[in-house]
């Protein structure tokens, strides 16, 4: 969720990290900071909000070479000056960032403070800046080795030290870092977006690793002992793109851009010909497919969502039994896990811990769990060895949009290849393929024809203080994602529920003038969906309908009608939930909300 940043070269290294963290801001944060080496001491700047505060805050004059920077998103302690990162040892000669959570962190702050260690802040991080100035004897990486072998919980820290200029020590266990190469300087990050403008060529550490890092170099080793060496890898070229371009927000230009997401996910996978579908990534055989005896999808938030509709395309399309399950709750209630069992493992970044924890979960047990990511090189994906990359590019605005939708169509490809082996033919598969491939120009046509009633949608919703979502079969995922990012981007209290579940307990909400919006696609659920539109019409709700275009029916019965082009059930959300993510931002847009940024929210959630 936090952001690191670190620079050892030529240049002054104060800009380098400054836009680094510009980069990174799409993270989520709530305070901002740097630390330069400036001769025999440690230089520092912090500011509670934006990057922009930050860099009007730091000097022209702030010179030094050896830098590392810090958003933070508050876990322990409210959001202060004094909690933002970097943190500085009593010396002022050492400053640390971190990532992560220390979970025996009073334990040590309460034998620190007997020894007579001071504390600044309220954090869980500055127990390990006192920690490495209690252990440091002249060798910076033994120092931080050391007081990482007293730590409890997940981390991934940069430390620099006035004694040792054009220096920086990092060490990763269970929050990423990748290290930059440049030409004469070295970079540090947590994520590689943060590198891109600099250096396309990337190391990503392991857990346990810690690097010692230089100008001209790195040389890596083992928590444990011994040396080790990781690959260099290229960045793909698309992660050096970014800019809003002529829209006004990151998260619009999201939306826009789901026709060339969508496209770059199916290309190639897709072979109507065969009337299937080729992934690679998964390496399994008909032998391996036909032999699943359950598939589970985990993920979080929108993940999980997009992982309903996965669960559904699985079982209804390749008639393998299947299920979505919350990640965060699934690696704690001791699961069940079979040989035959499969996993998928959904995350947008590939750094979700609760996601990355499960995985971890069904590794332990023998299961087989395969990765369906958006970032090449991320933690799930390396963890998992196997899976999908969605490819819908960088997501800067922190509500998810068209990696939503790269998730669902990347699941659709893998249901429609495990089912030409257990139950599809090639004439119902190619109809299939067909129409996956024809999605993103429909997908295109609609975003460029947006109908007036969605702003109709918008004026309802935003004076309303509570919305209902219904939906049933993947119209309820669909129903949960959209009211997932009402909630994110306009802060309106809503809730999404089965259609049918409406009259048992949740209709009591209803009175006069609640917005209802309901997903109506023309499926076999259409005319019960259509039902209880009428049972909360007569409490007096507004409802707006998503429904298919030309069910003049469902038209009919809404107070506002919004269609969408007719699709096959399975394929609806990629269609049925534009209108929804529309809605989410032009209501936090008439609200004044800060769209890109949302308050208390993270891109990637990497503490649990």
């Amino acid at each position: 969720m936090c952001g690191i940043v670190g620079y050892v070269g030529e240049r002054r290294a104060a800009p380098v990290i400054l836009d680094g963290l510009r980069r990174l801001e799409y993270r989520g944060y709530d305070s901002a900071g740097l630390a330069v080496l400036a001769g025999d001491h440690v230089d520092t700047v912090r500011r509670v909000g934006h990057v922009a505060a930050l860099l009007a805050a730091v000097p022209p004059e702030l010179e030094g070479t050896t830098a590392i920077g810090h958003t933070r998103w508050a876990t322990h302690g409210g959001v202060t000056e004094a909690n933002a990162h970097p943190h500085l040892d009593a010396t002022n000669r050492i400053a640390l960032a971190h990532n992560g959570i220390i979970e025996n962190h009073t334990t040590l702050r309460a034998r620190l403070e007997e020894e007579g260690f001071k504390f600044r802040s309220e954090t869980d991080t500055e127990v390990l800046v006192h920690l490495v100035h209690k252990f440091y004897t002249g060798d910076p990486e033994a120092a931080v080795k050391t007081a990482l072998g007293l730590v409890q919980g997940t981390y991934g820290i940069a430390v620099i030290f006035a004694e040792h200029p054009g220096v920086i020590i990092a060490a990763r266990n269970g929050s990423p870092l990748v290290v930059g190469k440049g030409n004469g300087e070295t970079f540090l990050a947590s994520d590689p977006h943060a590198l891109s403008a600099h250096t396309r060529e990337v190391v990503y550490l392991e857990d346990r690793d810690i690097v010692r890092i230089e100008a001209n170099g790195w040389t890596i080793s083992r928590m444990d002992g011994g040396g080790v060496s990781r690959n260099v890898e290229v960045l793909g070229e698309e992660w050096a793109e970014e800019g809003r371009g002529d829209f006004s927000h990151h998260m619009l230009k999201e939306i826009h851009e789901q026709p060339e997401s969508l496209a770059r996910c199916l290309r190639g996978r897709v072979v109507p010909e065969l009337g299937g579908a080729r992934l690679g990534g998964l390496e399994l055989s008909p032998r391996d497919i036909a032999s699943i005896r359950h598939i589970t999808v985990l993920g979080c938030g929108t993940s999980f969502h997009a992982g309903l509709v996965g669960a559904a395309a699985m079982e209804g399309l390749a008639r393998i039994p299947a299920s979505a399950e919350i990640a965060s709750e699934f690696r704690y209630r001791n699961p069940v896990i079979g040989p035959d069992d499969l996993f998928f493992a959904v995350s947008q970044s590939g750094e979700t811990a609760d996601t990355l924890g499960a995985v971890k979960e069904v590794q332990v047990k023998g299961g087989r769990v395969f990765g369906v990511v958006n970032v090449v090189g991320s933690s799930i994906a390396r963890t998992c060895g196997h899976g999908v990359y969605v490819h819908s590019g960088p997501e800067i605005a922190v509500a998810s949009t068209k990696a939503f939708t790269s998730q669902v169509a990347a699941m659709l490809v893998a249901a429609l290849s495990f089912a030409r082996t257990r139950a599809l033919g090639p004439h119902e598969g190619k109809a299939f393929g067909d129409e996956l491939l024809a999605i993103p120009e429909r997908v295109g046509e609609w975003l460029a024809s947006e109908p007036r009633s969605v702003m109709d949608a918008v004026d309802l919703c935003s004076k309303g203080r509570f919305v209902f979502f219904l939906g049933r079969g993947v119209s309820h995922a669909v129903a949960l994602e959209g009211a997932l990012k009402l909630k994110e981007i306009a802060y309106v209290p809503c809730m999404a529920y089965p259609a049918a579940e409406m009259k048992h307990g949740p209709i009591a909400l209803i009175d006069k003038g609640t917005p209802v919006i309901v997903i109506v696609p023309d499926d076999v659920m259409r005319d019960k969906t259509l039902s209880t539109i009428q049972e909360v019409k007569a409490r007096g709700a507004r409802v707006i309908v998503v429904h298919t275009a030309g069910d003049t029916h469902a038209a009919k019965v809404a107070d506002i009608s919004i269609p969408v082009p007719r699709a096959s059930t399975l394929i609806s959300p990629l269609l049925s939930v534009l209108p929804l993510q529309l809605l989410a931002y032009r209501a936090g847009l008439a609200l004044g909300r800060d769209i890109d940024r949302p308050r208390n929210l993270a891109k990637s959630v990497t503490v649990e």
